[in-house]
């Protein structure tokens, strides 16, 4: 009796034991299946006119960049967009003669490399490119003029001819990207011009419309400056350069925007001279934001990250350290990391998304200083 007991609880143990280490298998396959492929992060960098291309390769141990190209452009490229479909990049310049600012169409092999570039020709600098969720035009914004400029792509995502575009006699204009819908572009722009325009969208034929009233009127002060739409609410996030946070806008039926409110990314009483934000992204799931804050003249570098509450509100939840003057966001395609250029610190810098929205510093490359713009693929 007495061996017979035994042997059951042996039997048991065994199960138990069969069962924990099938379990910790299966947890380890559904991790490895859900993790994050391996992909490619490009950069732009004005300085040494290249185009710089980092391998990231994820793992269980955490991630590894390395530098895998620098391609010469021939110009100094510092705004950088990716077809939403095709593997192309486009890369613009900042300034150069009207109607002949350099930029390039980039191909891309299915490994990630640089296969070729078309140049092509801007009408203004740019500060920030885009294309529509059609992928058929490609969307500009001009800091130094304030212009915004929509050209055509071919079913080939090549640039065809300038179709479109406005001046507005402001200048500092900071970002343009479409609405979800594709039916509305809203221009920031910042400093003293503190303006936030909106226009109705054609995607047909992509000419532009001012929507009443033209100006959504931002509060004074806030100077917003780069754009993040919710992915489920009619809700727009701007990183504010002036004021230190993320202002939180509604989108009507008619596609006008109405403030809701401003988050604070810093407190009363810390400083806030020589101090300004830059960009800013948000998960595909829409829990959480993260927008960057740049000590220009004291050491106050952070990423700012924010939770999202169901009705598309905003909590600060904390800061975490960035290396000098963090400038240029993107999420990884899986949107587990989060990638950071460093204006004066030169490195591109991956974060490691938390449940919680925490940041975790996971790899980080030394590359050019003065590098604007990131992206992902």
């Amino acid at each position: 009796m007495l061996e017979s007991t035994m042997q059951h609880l042996m039997t048991a143990t065994t199960r138990r034991r069969t069962f924990t280490l099938v379990a910790i298998g299966l947890v380890t396959s559904i991790s490895i299946a859900n993790a994050e492929p391996p992909f490619h992060v490009y950069a732009p960098s004005p300085n040494s006119k290249q185009l710089w291309v980092i391998a990231a390769k994820p793992s269980s141990a955490g991630l590894e960049l390395a530098v895998e190209s620098k391609v010469d452009m021939g110009f100094a490229g510092s705004t950088i967009a990716v077809h939403l479909t095709k593997p192309i990049l486009y890369v613009g310049a900042g300034g150069g003669a009207r109607d002949a600012v350099p930029a390039a169409v980039i191909s891309l092999a299915a490994s990630g490399a640089v296969t070729g570039q078309q140049p092509f020709k801007l009408k203004h600098g740019t500060a920030y490119l885009s294309t529509d969720r059609s992928s058929r035009f490609l969307l500009s914004a001009d800091y130094g003029s304030g212009a915004v400029d929509i050209y055509g792509l071919d079913d080939k995502g090549a640039p065809t001819k300038w179709v479109a575009g406005r001046d507005e006699g402001r200048k500092e204009a900071h970002c343009i990207l479409p609405s979800p819908d594709n039916k509305h572009l809203y221009i920031p722009y910042v400093k003293g011009n503190n303006a936030l325009l909106q226009y109705r969208f054609d995607a047909k034929t992509g000419s532009l419309e001012p929507m009443e009233p033209a100006n959504a009127m931002p509060p004074a002060g806030t100077g917003p400056r780069h754009m993040a739409y919710h992915p489920t609410l009619p809700v727009v996030y701007f990183s504010n350069e002036q004021h230190l946070g993320v202002s939180v806008y509604d989108r009507d039926g008619e596609g006008r925007l109405k403030f809701r409110k401003v988050c604070d990314a810093v407190t009363a009483d810390e400083p806030k001279e020589g101090i300004s934000s830059s960009d800013i992204v948000i998960t595909p799931d829409g829990r959480f934001l993260f927008a960057g804050i740049r000590g220009h003249q004291r050491d106050f570098d952070w990423i700012t990250r924010y939770r999202i509450a169901e009705n598309g509100d905003l909590s600060l939840i904390g800061r975490t350290p960035a290396d000098k003057i963090p400038w240029g966001f993107a999420l990884s395609p899986k949107a587990e990391f989060l990638l950071v250029t460093a204006w004066t610190g030169a490195t591109i810098t991956a974060y490691k998304i938390g449940q919680d929205g925490s940041l975790a510093k996971a790899a980080s490359v030394p590359c050019d200083k003065n590098i604007f713009d990131i992206v992902a693929r």
